[in-house]
């Protein structure tokens, strides 16, 4: 497969938390080319990857389907539209940004900025509720095709950086969703050493949602969470990020299974894979939070891909590091 370009599609398409549909068909007309059964429930992608022999621990691999946006509060008289945030938007970056209002059909906007000569001194972060989007069109003219609710996402496309890295709107977690597409096409042929599941959950930036009802229907024995996690940057404390072009984060926390992160570097080191180590000492603000505690508990880990500016329409990782991920995913899935 193209992980490229697959990245590049799924990225590309709309899929607020709550509204992910088009990217939730995307990706299942993908994972169906590995998991023929593969279907949407309750929102969620999911689906069975080759044999399911009995008496094989259940593993599940999990990737989040949705990213951050905005939602239709308000429409003025003046024709603006108002918004609330859909997850943990950075409002620093918010004005003049163009978006695209998901209605009855799809409108491009931008978010009004007040210019630099209209403002006195230092401009503040500007609130949710001071955010207003200009589409051009009147009151009346948007009535009949925005209704309030409707979803907004950045108006973004992937481009090429140098090197091997790119920069594109929602990489979090479309990049992740990918890395589990290439895990399969790794592992086509090969004996795994457990039942698989992949599910592309919905919700996760509204608190993990999609993965607590995925984690009751399938009741897997252990859960890979594939995400993104801080890759560093200028200004950052190096000793909470990881870098771009070092490999997957293998996740260690007090809430995940020290067990599984332990194989996991074992087998990466057996397949010579480069590997960061991600210590958090909580909670880990992933799916793997739902995972562990659902029924009677999965044992969970993080594997994640370092990523750059998250929740900005200009995140950035390092397609080696998606490859690396995938290859890790499969040689720790793989029998023998």
């Amino acid at each position: 497969m193209d992980l490229k370009n697959t990245i590049t599609q799924l990225s590309e398409a709309s899929g607020a938390s709550g509204s992910e549909e088009d990217a939730a068909g995307l990706a299942l007309a993908m994972l169906r080319e590995y998991c023929p059964d593969a279907a949407v429930f309750g929102g969620n992608v999911i689906g069975s990857f080759g044999v399911q022999a009995e008496g094989r621990p259940k593993l599940v691999l999990d990737a989040h389907i949705d990213q951050v946006g905005f939602a239709v509060t308000a429409i003025t008289d003046e024709g603006f539209i108002k918004v609330g945030n859909i997850g943990g938007l950075d409002r620093r970056l918010l004005p003049a940004q163009p978006v695209v209002i998901h209605g009855k059909s799809d409108i491009k906007g931008v978010i009004c900025s007040v210019p630099p000569h209209l403002t006195s001194g230092s401009t503040p972060v500007p609130e949710i509720s001071d955010i207003a989007i200009d589409t051009g069109m009147t009151k009346a003219e948007l009535e009949q095709t925005v209704s309030l609710g409707d979803s907004i996402t950045f108006d973004v496309t992937c481009r090429d950086l140098l090197g091997s890295r790119i920069t594109g709107g929602a990489l979090d977690d479309r990049c992740g969703v990918a890395c589990l597409l290439y895990t399969l096409e790794l592992l086509k042929g090969q004996e795994t050493a457990y039942n698989v599941t992949v599910i592309f959950s919905v919700q996760e930036e509204v608190g993990e949602r999609g993965a607590k009802t995925g984690a009751f229907t399938i009741d897997p024995d252990i859960a890979l969470a594939v995400d993104v996690s801080f890759a560093y940057a200028i200004g950052e404390d190096e000793s909470k990020c990881g870098y771009l072009g070092g490999g997957p984060m293998i996740g260690v926390s007090p809430s995940l299974s020290r067990e599984i992160s332990d194989s996991l570097m074992a087998a990466a080191e057996a397949a010579d894979i480069p590997y960061q180590t991600e210590v958090m000492s909580g909670l880990t603000s992933t799916n793997a939070d739902r995972y562990s505690v659902s029924r009677s508990g999965a044992k969970a880990c993080t594997v994640s891909i370092p990523l750059r500016n998250m929740h900005t329409p200009v995140e950035v990782i390092d397609l080696t590091d998606v490859e690396l991920t995938a290859r890790l995913l499969a040689e720790f899935i793989k029998e023998g």
